[in-house]
């Protein structure tokens, strides 16, 4: 135990509270936890696992008759305290009046003096807007959840209020630029050219999607389910268009099993090896590959045993022979030189994606043209420290299924660019059928839930009569029916859950993965060497999201994650078992496969559903014990609504 931790403990037991409390509050409150949860015990409402009853019981344990109801720490405590609630709701601001409701409910007989107790301890920042909504616009019909009521006072946590500005004002930087990669016709020659070179053809929206970030300094492009390969294809005539333009690019995903799974769909666009570590993709409509993939097998199971429960289908197909000999050593940004001269247009440099924490990491940026792929998943702190990278004239390109859930994190980024009408607009969108997996993710955008057909096994519904039954498909499932089944490995299958707690939530599934998949002690706090880990922090190299391997523990734990990065993890309190995750961990990555879980008694909602569909590129197994309350929660809870101040703030410039 570190003298940091010994001395947080030693004030905890002075108030009553449990010691193991002390790395969590020293995490929180940073190296002068001690000191400050001393002359302030009510900060133990920073975590969120502590109620405001426990805080007022240590306090008056530590503070005695001085512990008053009105003390100004209490107020501003209080105050923070609904405010964190709010933004673990994806909220980066509260209107003053809900405000200071909400805090009323807790007890405190004058609200507005604790939320200037708040504002003046500087736990809160005030926010004011002038600026009137536009309730009828829609970034894609039904896309756009309402924007907050009209007023003119806001109050945020002081780090997600001034995140939401900071991306506001850098964004408002890029689009008083203004000047165009290239014209429209030269753009429209490049991705021609692109699409010759490549072998492969886009659709007419697509290539107006390619030609309009090009010209305009801020774009979101939105997609559907099935437009995996269309994306990539999409990507691919952007990387033309920086080439000729000798601006560079940059392509982005939130986690770094995304960017694996973007590149090696990249390279099966344009017929080479993904690299080391990128194990094969699909389209997410199950179409991509249905030229080169083999036939699907008969029925291995033969019979109503557990084997039955995946069926057949299509083996992952063997990767293709290495191509060009593709080097990730640009860290994802193309050449500005646009390849060797010589006659006729050059050849671009290889494009590959990296994961968003790399790749702001080499801020400030060196390239004209930006892109993020599954931006819905990123919240108002990281789009601001992306858009902070982009030097001055770069273009950025936001690539969001506006039917996903809004982020892990306070903001709802993509849509309130869009909504803002500052930025322009444009979709991304194949001519293939989609398949399976794509039509049902597109029913559930539509408020439904059928029964798709799926001769190849891509999408599969598990019925289970309780959570405990759930729990044990969900195991049979990662560990035998999908490898072998599908020759999908059990290391590319995700499951998502809906829940943490509970016999079907995240902790027992991976309690009962880690026991078939890598059993142990646990010995290095928890954890075992090839335990598979979620990091849920950020740190050098890595972001919350990204899941990968434990490989060793020197001090620190060295994690490997997707594509063969290794990081090294200092804080114990950053890692949590990733063979099952929740929806929102599992928001902005991709995996080959995903078993989704949705037990008794979990509520249920439209978006919530979609994005846990889609997080599968080739195969989903719905595991469902919900006795129909999946599809009254998709056909019913619609949206997942947000109040935040970013699309005022574009507005106001």
């Amino acid at each position: 135990m570190s003298e940091a931790v010994e001395q947080v403990n030693a004030v905890l037991d002075r108030m009553g509270a449990p010691g193991a409390l002390a790395p969590r509050l020293l995490a929180a409150l940073g190296p002068g936890a001690a000191a400050d949860l001393d002359a302030n015990p009510w900060l133990l409402l920073r975590l969120p696992q502590v109620t405001v009853e426990q805080a007022d019981f240590c306090a008056r344990r530590r503070l005695g008759d001085a512990a008053r109801p009105d003390d100004p720490r209490r107020l501003a405590a209080l105050t923070a305290h609904v405010l964190r609630l709010a933004a673990r709701r994806g909220n980066t601001v509260v209107e003053e009046k809900r405000l200071a409701a909400a805090v009323g409910k807790l007890g405190v007989a004058a609200p507005a003096a604790a939320l200037e107790a708040a504002a003046a301890d500087g736990s809160a920042v005030v926010l004011e807007s002038t600026d009137e909504p536009d309730d009828d616009f829609d970034f894609e019909e039904g896309g756009v959840p309402e924007l907050p009521e009209d007023t003119d006072r806001y109050y945020a946590l002081a780090d997600v209020g001034r995140a939401e500005q900071r991306l506001g004002e850098e964004l408002l930087r890029l689009i008083s630029g203004n000047d165009p990669i290239m014209d429209t016709a030269t753009a429209g020659e490049t991705v021609e050219a692109a699409e010759e070179r490549g072998g492969f053809s886009v659709s007419d929206r697509t290539r107006e999607a390619v030609v309009t970030a090009a010209l305009r300094p801020v774009t979101v492009l939105s997609h559907g389910p099935g437009d995996t390969g269309e994306l990539a294809r999409a990507l691919l005539c952007l990387h033309a268009i920086a080439a000729d333009s000798r601006v560079g690019i940059a392509v982005a995903a939130p986690t770094a099993q995304a960017a694996a799974a973007l590149d090696a769909e990249i390279a099966r666009i344009r017929g080479t090896d993904a690299g080391p570590g990128d194990g094969p993709a699909r389209d997410a409509s199950g179409e991509g590959d249905r030229a080169a993939a083999p036939a699907p097998a008969g029925d291995p199971g033969g019979g109503n045993g557990p084997a039955e429960e995946e069926g057949s289908g299509t083996p992952g197909a063997p990767g293709e022979d290495a191509g060009d000999g593709e080097d990730a050593g640009d860290g994802g940004q193309g050449s500005p030189e646009g390849g060797d001269a010589g006659d006729g247009p050059a050849a671009p440099a290889p494009l590959r994606a990296v994961p968003l924490a790399a790749l702001t990491a080499g801020a400030p940026l060196a390239v004209g043209l930006v892109v993020l792929c599954e931006a819905m998943s990123v919240g108002a702190a990281r789009a601001a420290e992306l858009a902070a990278a982009c030097p001055d004239g770069a273009h950025l390109v936001l690539v969001a299924d506006p039917h996903q859930a809004p982020s892990a994190a306070p903001g709802r980024v993509a849509l309130d660019i869009a909504a803002s009408r500052t930025a322009h607009v444009a979709e991304i969108a194949g001519a293939e059928a989609p398949g399976p997996l794509a039509e049902l993710a597109e029913a559930v955008a539509a408020g439904g839930f059928p029964e798709v057909e799926a001769p190849g096994r891509e999408v599969v519904r598990v019925p289970a009569s309780s959570a405990e039954e759930a729990a044990h498909r969900v195991v049979q499932l990662v560990t035998d029916s999908i490898p072998r089944a599908l020759g999908i490995g059990a290391e590319d299958v995700q499951v998502v859950a809906a829940r943490e707690d509970g016999p079907a939530g995240t902790r027992s599934l991976n309690a009962g993965c880690k026991e078939r998949l890598n059993p142990g002690p646990g010995a290095h706090g928890g954890f075992d060497v090839g335990d598979r880990v979620l990091l849920a922090a950020s740190g050098p190299g890595f972001a919350p999201g990204d899941t990968g391997y434990l490989r060793e523990v020197d001090g620190e734990a060295v994690v490997e994650l997707s594509g063969g990065a290794r990081v090294r993890v200092a804080d114990p309190a950053a890692l949590r078992h990733g063979w099952a995750v929740t929806v929102a961990a599992a928001h902005g990555g991709l995996w080959p496969a995903v078993v989704a879980v949705f037990p008794p008694e979990v509520p249920v909602s439209r978006p919530q559903v979609y994005t846990a569909l889609t997080r599968a590129t080739r195969h989903v197994s719905v595991v469902d014990a919900t006795a129909g309350a999946l599809e009254t929660g998709v056909r019913d809870n619609a949206a997942l609504e947000r109040s935040t101040l970013l699309v005022r703030i574009l507005r106001e410039g």
